[in-house]
């Protein structure tokens, strides 16, 4: 899997890549923008800039600036009118960008330079902004001339393409809390070579608009040993954790899993849930549900068997476990006395893979003492303000609500699903996978539901605890995806997830062959 890296750690991997090589920084600078011209050039044909065929460079003096110095060139090459304006923000440029300045000069490219007034800045109505004002690494909001640089390219109403990271991203957890009105709000993201974690985080990714992660040719072995924050999840990576369907296989060879949802004006949640499960791979599915809800389930999902609770209303009773090989708990069920009584007693059993999400966690935040039952085989699915109450307390920001769930992940001895734009599962020995997948069409109640049910199916089959996640995380997102791309995101639902999970799956099997 690809590293996700702090920008310390990318500043390593491309020192050991120089060592290695024999590269230089100019060297890295021209893989650089040749990668991020060709991927610009790939945009502008596909139409993904509209009506605008002029670039403007807005470079900086360092080496992020040197990187859209040779992107320049090369858009020029390539036939496209560019122009550039460079920001002079500090005394003298980088060695190399020196260097890529005096070529693009000499091929006769307009570069204007601008050293303490925006006044004069133009734009043509046809022109994308190529933002490499700052690199990685900066541990304040940028102030003076370079903040209303960012002010003006972020009013300008016009395409921003970001190099590497948006001008003014500040590393997560460095320096003062990240302003958002001082980082570059770009359309598009293309970041070089691995992803970087303030990217995936809301308060600095928001800023990044669409990420691409492009390819550079940096130490691939290097990659894979680096000391790093995370793991980028990509379909690639999940080739050697898909199980086999045996062509002999039959329904007990894929296992049983028991869904226990819903309660009183929350009968959807145990639909989509058992729907989940069902697109899950798993051989059966019983529906554990409150006695009002089970002949509207059955009618609605005839596939899946049902254990009706003695309880018109809500979850009273634990049904016997001999023939499940997975739980999922707690969608929709609600907070009743009674129903905090079932999630103790299958804490309390430890004898199946058990994934608790929305009202279970609301019963086991309210409990503290039953986190030390949790341990190897509980996954935990929450969203963010769920795991801020799991932890006792708000997180001040998603880097430290981050760190802090990778710690109640270790020290529970269980699994957590952090949900998110990058969902992120927390391993109980502290890694941290990043899901590559999904999009915001998929922020309605109720998609947490279905990938319960998703996971809770996986481990039903056999899958590990961390595979089970990282691949239902990735269908899920996907599934997401496909629905976005027929449907819309605004007008696609839960629902529709559900229906899209085959095309996922098929997909995920034919990438990773």
């Amino acid at each position: 899997m690809l590293p996700v890296l702090s920008y310390s750690q990318i500043r390593c991997l491309e020192a050991v890549t120089m060592e290695q090589g024999p590269l230089t920084v100019l060297d890295l600078m021209e893989m650089a923008g040749a990668a991020s011209a060709q991927r610009i050039i790939e945009l502008h044909a596909a139409g993904v800039f509209g009506d605008a065929d002029r670039f403007l460079i807005v470079a900086g003096m360092g080496n992020n600036g040197g990187d859209g110095l040779v992107i320049a060139r090369l858009l020029h090459s390539s036939g496209l009118e560019v122009r550039v304006l460079r920001i002079l923000h500090r005394g003298a440029p980088s060695p190399e960008h020196a260097v890529n300045h005096r070529r693009l000069l000499e091929m006769g490219v307009d570069v204007a330079d601008i050293d303490h007034s925006i006044s004069d800045i133009y734009l043509y109505d046809n022109e994308v902004i190529i933002d490499s004002l700052l690199g990685a690494g900066i541990s304040r909001s940028p102030e003076g001339l370079v903040s209303e640089v960012i002010a003006w390219i972020n009013g300008s109403g016009h395409p921003v393409v970001a190099i590497d990271l948006p001008s003014g991203s500040i590393a997560p957890g460095d320096g003062p809390p990240f302003a958002p009105e001082a980082c570059v709000h770009a359309h598009c993201t293309l970041t070089l070579e691995v992803p970087k974690l303030g990217l995936l985080l809301p308060e600095t990714g928001q800023c990044a608009g669409r990420l691409e992660i492009l390819p550079i040719g940096l130490n691939a072995a290097e990659e894979r040993s680096i000391e790093r924050i995370g793991h980028w999840v990509r379909a690639v990576d999940l080739h050697d954790r898909l199980r086999p369907r045996p062509r002999f296989g039959h329904k007990g060879t894929f296992g049983h899993c028991l869904v226990g949802a819903g309660a009183q004006g929350m009968f959807g949640a145990a639909v989509l849930a058992v729907k989940g499960c069902l697109r899950s791979g798993v051989g059966l599915v019983t529906a554990h549900v409150p006695g009002d809800a089970a002949a509207g389930l059955m009618t609605i999902v005839p596939d899946a068997m049902s254990w009706v609770d003695p309880c018109s209303d809500h979850l009273s009773s634990l049904p016997s476990l001999d023939r499940f090989n997975a739980v999922a708990l707690g969608p929709g069920c609600g907070q009743h006395s009674d129903t905090a009584v079932v999630v103790e007693q299958y804490l309390r059993s430890g004898r199946l893979a058990l994934v608790l999400d929305a009202d279970a966690l609301g019963l086991l935040a309210s409990k503290p003492e039953w986190l030390d039952l949790l341990g190897p085989r509980t996954v935990l699915t929450p969203h963010p303000k769920e795991m801020d109450r799991l932890l006792g307390s708000p997180s001040a920001s998603s880097y430290e609500r981050l760190r802090r769930t990778q710690a109640f992940a270790e020290r529970h001895r269980c699994t957590v699903v952090l949900k998110g734009a990058y969902s992120v599962t927390c391993t109980s020995d502290g890694q941290l996978y990043f899901n590559s997948t999904g999009n915001a069409g998929m922020a309605k109640g109720g998609s947490g539901d279905v990938l319960t049910g998703l996971i809770a199916g996986l481990l039903a089959q056999g899958y590990s605890m961390l595979d089970a996640c990282v691949i239902g995380v990735y269908l899920h997102g996907s599934a997401g995806d496909i629905a976005a791309d027929e449907l819309g995101m605004d007008g696609m639902r839960p629902s529709d997830l559900i229906d899209a999970l085959p095309k996922a799956w098929k997909k995920l099997r034919s990438a990773s062959k």
